[in-house]
């Protein structure tokens, strides 16, 4: 998206008011290069303190509620290629899963992410958190497992691309999802974000030291 473009929803393309709020929200001041940019679906729109949690990185958020891996490859000429983000942190693939989509299907459109943002942005790293197993989506645990086994699989051998698995911060000692961690059974609470940031904090810090 150059700059003065005004934003045009690819036609059928969902969410597009919160796009808009982005997009409006960059005109008025655009990200300095250079940040960690956090994106995919809610549980990234609803971590409002984010930043506070990594205080030694520019943290720029673009979570949208109920979207999926594929929908921020639709928008990321708005909402990802604009920032030049040294680092991407992607938490999607829960809602994917709820939808239908097969395990095999979450990770091609990872994949196909990874390809779009690499094209613009050959140098940019890109990090999937792995897709949480939560009290309301327990009963999908087996695809969430594969899914997250397969997007594992292919940052293994695809350049600039991670895997950070979040799975044993969220799970108790019955190998069950902690409910003192949710607020809804689905998305984590203030509780539940300090567990993720435990994993992603060392993580993201190691990353850009590279």
């Amino acid at each position: 998206m150059s700059e003065g473009t005004s934003f045009t929803p690819p036609i059928g393309g969902p969410f597009s008011e919160e796009i808009r709020a982005f997009v409006q929200q960059d005109e008025r001041e655009l990200p300095s290069p250079g940040g960690v940019l956090f994106v995919g679906s809610s549980s990234i729109k609803l971590w409002a303190n984010a930043q506070e949690e990594f205080p030694f990185a520019n943290i720029i958020r673009r979570g949208f509620g109920g979207s999926t891996i594929a929908d921020s490859t639709l928008y990321a000429d708005y909402i990802v290629l604009p920032y030049q983000p040294r680092l991407i942190v992607m938490y999607a693939g829960d809602n994917d899963i709820a939808f239908g989509k097969s395990p095999e299907a979450v990770r091609d459109d990872f994949r196909d992410f990874v390809q779009k943002v690499h094209v613009a942005l050959p140098d940019t790293m890109i990090a999937f958190a792995s897709i949480k197993f939560s009290l309301s989506r327990w009963h999908l645990r087996k695809r969430i497992e594969r899914a997250n086994d397969l997007i594992w699989e292919f940052c293994l051998v695809t350049p600039n691309t991670h895997f950070i698995d979040m799975t044993d911060v969220m799970l108790d000692e019955n190998v069950e999802p902690r409910p003192e961690l949710f607020t809804d059974g689905l998305h984590p609470n203030r509780k539940g974000y300090r567990e993720w940031a435990k994993v992603l904090a060392p993580a993201i810090h190691t990353l850009l030291k590279n």
